[in-house]
């Protein structure tokens, strides 16, 4: 009788402990960005769907510094067992490898793909005060003169698109980098340079406020929120195209029923009315995958984006 009892006691012990293992659970989705920018506030908008998908908290942490090494490093080292994920962008899985001859994560070995989250394309702004108003003057402008365009630091997906827009136009672009988006913007609005390149979500703000003048869509189609403004395409630039896509990846030996089951729970967060409502207000562009077809669109990107940064020799110093 009293064996019994001891038992029973104990297992109720073991069951209590179990619940509240389970009620202290939680998810941690890493952040390779500060709080306050694009990559943050998608991150906090996706965070609050997935707490209602998977019934426990969702952290978001942001671990900002090296190109996104210190978060992929961070992430990398964590159990693989989907309670820690990375939200990153295209910049540190497709863009280190060949910028930086050494890193100390590996990009596709040290993480599973989970799904693609948004596709964000780039948008070319100029001030207010600009005497150019539209991209075609713009060019021209690059062409005969030169000009100075910002971008959000070396090897940002911002200076890719200065990039490509240098090789597609044979221009003269003095590329200007800036620690961080923010500042750029400040001084292209300012006058201090000539013009920056960058997400759409992140410059719809300075658009709507009239304080920066949207040209050109570095994308195969415009931008629903911005219908008016052209595609370089349209204005006879071939092959500007940047999308600063954000993604999530779980570590190295995640279980792929794991992956699967993340991948489907993502899937469900972006239908829902609240993403829905985000992508319409910031021009992003909800873009769900499955984990296979997301390694493709990694790879794809280390070839397109490695192959441009040797062509022009783009280093850290430039």
């Amino acid at each position: 009788m009293y064996t019994k009892m001891i038992k029973r006691l104990a297992a109720g012990v073991i069951g209590l402990a179990a619940m509240g293992a389970q009620a202290q659970s939680s998810t941690n989705l890493v952040v390779a960005f500060p709080a306050g920018g694009p990559a943050d506030s998608l991150a906090r908008v996706v965070a609050a769907q997935l707490e209602k998908e998977l019934k426990h908290p969702v952290v978001v942490e942001n671990k900002p510094g090296g190109n996104g090494a210190i978060a992929a490093t961070y992430v990398g080292r964590a159990q693989p067992d989907g309670s820690t994920l990375f939200l990153s962008s295209v910049g540190a899985i497709s863009i280190n490898p060949a910028l930086y001859p050494k890193l100390i994560y590996d990009p596709f070995n040290d993480f599973v793909p989970v799904t693609l989250l948004v596709s964000v394309p780039e948008v070319l702004i100029v001030g207010p005060g600009s005497a150019t108003k539209d991209a075609k003057a713009f060019v021209e402008k690059a062409r005969s003169e030169g000009v100075s365009m910002a971008s959000s630091g070396v090897g940002s997906m911002p200076h890719m698109a200065i990039a490509q827009l240098k090789k597609a136009t044979e221009s003269k672009i003095l590329h200007v980098p800036y620690k961080g988006a923010a500042p750029a913007i400040t001084d292209t609005i300012g006058g201090q340079v000539d013009a920056f390149i960058g997400d759409v979500s992140g410059l719809m703000p300075h658009i709507k406020s009239g304080k920066a003048v949207a040209l050109a869509i570095a994308a195969p189609k415009r931008s629903p929120v911005l219908p008016d403004v052209p595609t370089f395409d349209e204005l006879g630039v071939p092959n500007v195209y940047a999308n600063n896509w954000y993604g999530v990846f779980a570590p190295k030996g995640t279980p792929a029923d794991k992956v699967a089951e993340l991948n489907q729970v993502f899937a469900k967060v972006l239908a829902s009315p609240e993403l829905q409502t985000y992508q319409a207000s910031t021009g992003v562009e909800l873009s769900p995958t499955t984990s296979e077809e997301f390694g493709d669109i990694v790879r794809g990107d280390a070839k397109k984006w490695g192959d441009l940064i040797r062509a022009e020799g783009i280093t850290m110093d430039n």
